[in-house]
């Protein structure tokens, strides 16, 4: 059953490096839960790994910040924070976005005109952190929810048949284009290697429980779906697609008054890409576009911003 998948899925253990920052990261509040998922999951825990985490509230009041930030990420989810904590005398750095269960549930529908959480929860996920039982299985309904809507969506977007690969391949192709984000070609053509017999095993159910007919002949399938419906769902994938670009750049946006941490995160990753060691003055933390201007100044006098030849 699809559901058993997801459950074991989510309930695999991670390394307990992990289950600690977590821990860390928390303290006293008491969110639903916390999901965690990309390249830290992936490829483990590196030097310079960034781990991504969700974290899943009851309401906004439930994880301490400005009201600011609350009403940003009631208007625009979600909400992304830097969080830096030494476990095991190793400094752990991780990117820690914010949503309601209702954000989720919605934002892992297929109405909805945002593919980025979708889409992100159709790959490997953990549930790491879960306030109870009852929450831990609102959380995988959710995930459950963003499998089955990315698989529809390969079906509608990918081949007219195929093996499972391809239909996922052909989908994160797609949802990659949609974002304002800047990833290596064939991206998701590699997440769907590295877990080949995960997306296999996953396509089918999903489009049975979605109630979309399938045609099976030795590994291929073609999903039984006439061209105007192909026709139609390709016009309304580029409404999703021309909507995007634009939600992610209002995101980033609003991110200049609501990341918290992020004077800290761009320090780090100016430091990591340049080699340059930014020293991050209590104003800076507090006002960092005020104090970034001098910054990029004293970047650009040091030649981080030349072309290597």
């Amino acid at each position: 059953m699809l559901s058993e998948q997801i459950h074991q899925e989510l309930s695999t253990p991670v390394a307990s490096e992990i289950t600690e920052f977590v821990s860390a990261m928390l303290g006293a509040a008491r969110p639903l839960g916390v999901l965690f998922y990309g390249s830290g999951l992936r490829s483990g825990v590196q030097e310079d790994t960034l781990l991504d985490f969700y974290v899943i509230l009851r309401r906004q009041s439930d994880w301490p910040r400005p009201f600011l930030a609350r009403m940003g990420n009631a208007l625009l989810p979600p909400n992304v924070e830097y969080h830096e904590i030494e476990i095991g005398g190793r400094l752990l750095r991780a990117k820690v976005a914010l949503l309601s269960l209702a954000q989720f549930r919605t934002l892992t529908g297929l109405q909805t005109w945002d593919t980025t959480v979708w889409a992100r929860f159709s790959q490997p996920v953990r549930l790491v952190w879960a306030v109870d039982s009852q929450a831990a299985h609102a959380l995988q309904q959710c995930v459950m929810r963003a499998t089955i809507t990315a698989a529809l969506w390969s079906a509608w977007l990918g081949p007219e048949s195929g093996q499972p690969e391809e239909f996922w391949n052909a989908l994160y192709r797609r949802t990659y284009q949609a974002e304002l984000r800047v990833e290596k070609a064939g991206r998701g053509a590699g997440i769907v290697a590295s877990y080949q017999d995960r997306y296999d095993r996953l396509l089918l159910p999903c489009w049975r429980v979605a109630g979309l007919g399938v045609h099976e002949n030795g590994g291929m399938l073609k999903p039984i779906l006439s061209p105007a419906q192909k026709e139609k769902q390709e016009k309304a994938w580029g409404l999703r697609k021309n909507l995007g670009k634009p939600l992610n750049i209002v995101r980033l946006m609003k991110a200049a008054f609501t990341f918290s941490g992020g004077a800290r995160y761009a320090a780090w990753k100016i430091e990591r890409h340049s080699g340059i060691t930014v020293v991050l003055t209590p104003f800076a933390e507090k006002h960092p576009l005020i104090a970034g201007l001098p910054l990029l100044w004293r970047l650009w006098r040091k030649g981080a911003f030349q072309k290597s030849r």
